[in-house]
């Protein structure tokens, strides 16, 4: 399974979230290098600046643009829907891909939620919610971005929100679990309403990002190790690769023309660590239908 080389997307749409950095950045690069309009989704404005600058940089006459939008925030989710509305043209990509990983402490967001549950997941179904008429006028991909920790996670509803008991990795993996069970979903509700849109996940393996500095260094007073132990490893070659290769997998889940919705798309190597893109079998505890609905239930009467 490899990503077209001539892949063209002109004349299409796509909206990357956490675009100012990582894997959303070069997301955004290739997309729009492969002709698409871009509109970057970031929480700094400077730093969305700075990556449209860059865009621009590595593909002349890139047709790009920001857009603000904290996902921590339910009505910055709001406020970027109904601007994306106002202007009426339909997305035809969609990639929710922005996030925090592993706190050391619990953190809440603008509306209370636990920080990596309503980022990383409330967030984006929030603002897919919001989107849903400019997606289905588009007849949209939407690749929601997951992550290997969603493969021994669960959903604890006793206390989903970790008020009563925090764990940073536990949180972390409980939230992409949600995202993924919110992709394989919305696809299945778009097959049965006849939305026409087309919903996947996928995940970019152990990437080395920003991530394994900025979140673990949230709450501690001296440095976390994860981002010296990461680059270490990519050093070395092992069990971690660079962004260029972590995005592929997430851009063939995209933008791909054989992608399949109800999918989800992963590296094909050791573990899921590192590789090339791949149809990855969907993880055990996301096969249960009735607790994604009822994960999607609960989590409208929020967002």
């Amino acid at each position: 399974m490899t990503l077209p080389t001539d892949l063209d997307l002109r004349g299409r749409r796509a909206l990357v979230t956490g675009a100012s950095g990582g894997l959303g950045l070069e997301l955004a690069t290739r997309l729009a290098d492969a002709g698409a309009e871009v509109l970057l989704a970031v929480r700094d404005e400077a730093k969305g600046a700075a990556a449209l600058e860059r865009i621009r940089d590595v593909v002349p006459g890139a047709e790009v643009s920001v857009r603000r939008l904290d996902l921590a925030s339910l009505k910055s989710v709001a406020e970027l829907g109904d601007r994306l509305g106002d202007e009426g043209w339909p997305i035809h990509l969609l990639v929710n891909n922005g996030g925090v990983m592993a706190p050391a402490t619990r953190h809440t967001t603008a509306d209370g939620l636990e920080l990596q549950f309503g980022t990383n997941y409330v967030g984006h179904f929030a603002l897919t919610v919001h989107l849903l008429p400019l997606l289905r006028e588009g007849r949209a991909r939407v690749t929601t971005v997951t992550s290997s920790a969603a493969r021994t996670a669960r959903l604890n509803w006793a206390d989903l929100q970790g008020d009563r008991k925090y764990s940073a990795v536990r949180a972390y993996g409980q939230s992409k679990l949600a995202d993924l069970m919110f992709a394989l979903e919305l696809d299945r509700r778009s097959r049965a309403a006849g939305w026409g849109i087309v919903s996947n996940a996928a995940h970019p393996g152990t990437t080395l990002t920003g991530l394994y500095a900025a979140g673990p260094n949230l709450g501690r007073d001296r440095p976390a190790p994860h981002e010296a132990l990461m680059t270490r490893l990519a050093r070395w070659g092992v069990f971690v690769h660079h962004v260029e290769q972590g995005a592929v997998p997430i851009l063939y889940a995209a933008a791909a023309p054989d992608a399949r919705g109800g999918r989800l798309y992963g590296p094909d190597g050791f573990g899921q660590f590192t590789g090339g893109p791949a149809e990855l079998a969907i993880y055990r505890r996301v096969r249960d239908e009735e607790e994604a609905a009822k994960l999607w239930e609960y989590t409208t009467a929020r967002a």
